[in-house]
């Protein structure tokens, strides 16, 4: 990266799993000065449930011509959740919709591919539900729809599709390869052995680095956004490693990093991979720089989505003081409210003495229960030092207190929507600058270390 900004302004395409968004920063100080955001939407109709890519190609040129006029911007930086790749023709035109990972395959299918997946320690990818895996969901489509998948002569992961559209240029990249595909090896450095058992080694487009520049926004594209000059576009990066990158290029290793969103992924930064449990969603993480870092995740974000839709409106001036009672009471929430991922697979979420519980006392347990979920998770990757949380959860002062206490740290919040946009504007040469912070020290919980216990025996 260079010591000063060689952009005035950075716009960043960000695709998450429930949003997308565009966004300008500016480079002297890091800060957000235009944004727009929609919906992302999943059409259930056609051969498989698949995003709505048009729509949000639609929104993103609508975006970057207005921003082209006000605020303006020199460079565009791309980042998106995981568990996504694109499947081009000769002409780069997709073959075969953007596959939901949330979409299930049929048993025979899952089984086939449960046979053809390498050892975890090959590749540090966990197996996952639904089509998690992006190996998974390249042999669902390679099996169900063979003739179909004859027409692909590239695969590219999800952010460089985008890439691919804005410059003509395709590409892998390493962090998209390496958050739980079964194509990575992030010991090698390199494709899995996967990528031969399938086949698609030669589809696959050529690696690149997140920082790499593929090429200027294409003529056709910088006329329909309005562009006067060549604006440069850069590869991009998966959404958790770009929230991360701030964190690598600020602070010294040990250190941990909870990015929330609707995935809550925790990172163990100065870690290795020696104790990861495969069968506890914990794998090795790949960062911008290519590095391998321990990782564990759960559904967190759509688990309290899900969880507030239930309980309804609370105010949160006192909930501090419930949280007291709902410990004394032993009132309890245990996994999992979103089935699926997470450090406890298979079980199913269970109320424990919430008869008559009121919509305070809910909330409280909900709160409890997440920051239980957090430490967890933390636990499993040896994770030590700092905890910096970023995302929505580092504005739920109750989540931070309780997890603060229950991991006897000092927990850094850095409030905002996600880290994601900065990451990715990091790419381009932003300097990196550091948001306010908000520091919470552990303090005592009366009770709580007890509650810890009785809820991961109640778990047992």
């Amino acid at each position: 990266m260079t010591t000063e900004p060689q952009f005035s302004r950075i716009a960043v395409l960000d695709i998450g799993k429930t949003n997308a968004k565009v966004v300008v920063l500016d480079s002297a100080t890091g800060a957000e000065i235009a944004v727009v955001k929609t919906a992302n939407r999943v059409i259930t109709s056609g051969i498989y449930p698949h995003y709505d890519v048009e729509r949000l190609w639609t929104f993103a040129l609508d975006a970057f011509r207005r921003f082209a006029v006000s605020p303006g911007f020199d460079a565009i930086s791309i980042t998106t959740h995981g568990a996504s790749a694109a499947l081009l023709d000769a002409t780069g035109e997709l073959v075969m919709p953007v596959l939901d990972y949330e979409h299930g395959y049929p048993q025979s299918v899952i089984d086939a591919y449960t046979a053809l997946r390498p050892p975890f320690e090959e590749t540090y990818s966990p197996h996952q539900t639904m089509g998690l895996n992006i190996g998974a969901q390249l042999h669902y489509q390679q099996t169900v729809f063979p003739e179909l998948f004859a027409e692909v002569a590239t695969i590219v992961t999800y952010p460089q599709y985008w890439a691919a559209r804005l410059t003509g240029v395709t590409a892998n990249e390493r962090t998209s390869l390496g958050c739980h595909t079964d194509l990575w090896n992030p010991c090698a450095s390199s494709y899995s052995s996967l990528v031969d058992t399938l086949g698609i080694r030669e589809l696959m487009a050529p690696i690149r680095s997140a920082f790499d520049a593929l090429g200027p926004v294409l003529p056709e594209v910088a006329q329909e956004i309005g562009l006067e000059r060549s604006v440069p576009v850069y590869c991009g990066i998966h959404d958790s490693n770009a929230s991360l990158l701030p964190h690598l290029v600020n602070r010294a290793a040990p250190f941990a990093v909870v990015s929330t969103g609707t995935w809550v992924v925790n990172f163990g930064v100065g870690g290795d991979l020696d104790h990861l449990d495969p069968r506890r969603d914990t794998l090795g993480n790949v960062d911008a720089y290519g590095r391998a870092v321990p990782s564990s995740r759960f559904m967190g974000g759509r688990e309290f989505e899900v969880l507030s839709a239930e309980i309804g409106v609370v105010a949160t001036d006192d909930v501090l003081d419930v949280v007291a009672t709902v410990i004394a009471k032993g009132m309890m929430l245990l996994p999992n409210v979103v089935p699926g991922s997470g450090p406890f697979p298979g079980k199913q979420r269970r109320w424990i003495a919430a008869e008559s519980a009121t919509a305070a006392e809910c909330y409280a347990a909900a709160c409890l229960y997440l920051a239980l979920m957090t430490e967890a998770c933390l636990s499993l990757i040896g994770a030590k030092g700092p905890i910096i949380v970023e995302g929505p959860f580092s504005l739920n002062q109750v989540y931070l207190d309780i997890l603060a206490a229950v991991t006897g740290r000092d927990v850094i919040a850095l409030p905002g929507s996600t880290g994601t946009s900065a990451g990715a504007a990091l790419l381009a040469g932003i300097r990196p600058v550091v948001g306010a912070e908000r520091h919470v020290s552990p303090r005592q919980i009366e009770g709580l270390a007890d509650y810890r216990r009785d809820w991961h025996a109640a778990l047992r």
